[in-house]
């Protein structure tokens, strides 16, 4: 009796619509949690998963989801204070470096927060925040 060959499939289906290069790239609780139930129906039923084991993999994911929480946390009070550094320069005199290298001094009229890092505007230009290399009190014009 002959055996045909067998051959590979030539696409691997996994049930999802979604294009590979947009699903999730990170590890997260929800992740951690298939893996773990994963590991659980597939586990040898003579030798089952320690339960201490399964309580530090929980613990861990807790103490995941808490760390990610902070991090969160931390990077809203820092976009919050470079908020309000860019609104207290308002009416102040701030100094930046144009393209050619030289120093230019302004005082600061706008604020805009529409990207990640507030921009300002001295004069006619819109600088970032982080490009302001110095500010002052503006001198009173004298008569």
């Amino acid at each position: 009796m002959t055996v045909d060959a067998v051959s590979a499939p030539t696409a691997i289906h996994t049930g999802s619509t979604t294009d590979p290069a947009a699903r999730k790239q990170v590890l997260d609780g929800e992740v951690f949690l298939k893996l773990l139930v994963t590991q659980l129906t597939h586990q040898d039923p003579s030798s089952p998963m320690d339960t201490n084991e399964m309580i530090s993999q929980t613990t861990q994911l807790a103490m995941m989801e808490q760390l990610t929480a902070l991090a969160d946390n931390g990077a809203e009070a820092f976009a919050l204070d470079m908020r309000q550094a860019a609104a207290a320069l308002i009416g102040q005199e701030a100094s930046y470096e144009d393209a050619d290298g030289k120093a230019v001094t302004g005082v600061v009229t706008k604020v805009s927060f529409d990207g990640p890092v507030p921009q300002v505007t001295i004069g006619d230009k819109t600088i970032a925040l982080d490009a302001i290399t110095g500010v002052a009190t503006p001198t009173a014009p004298t008569t």
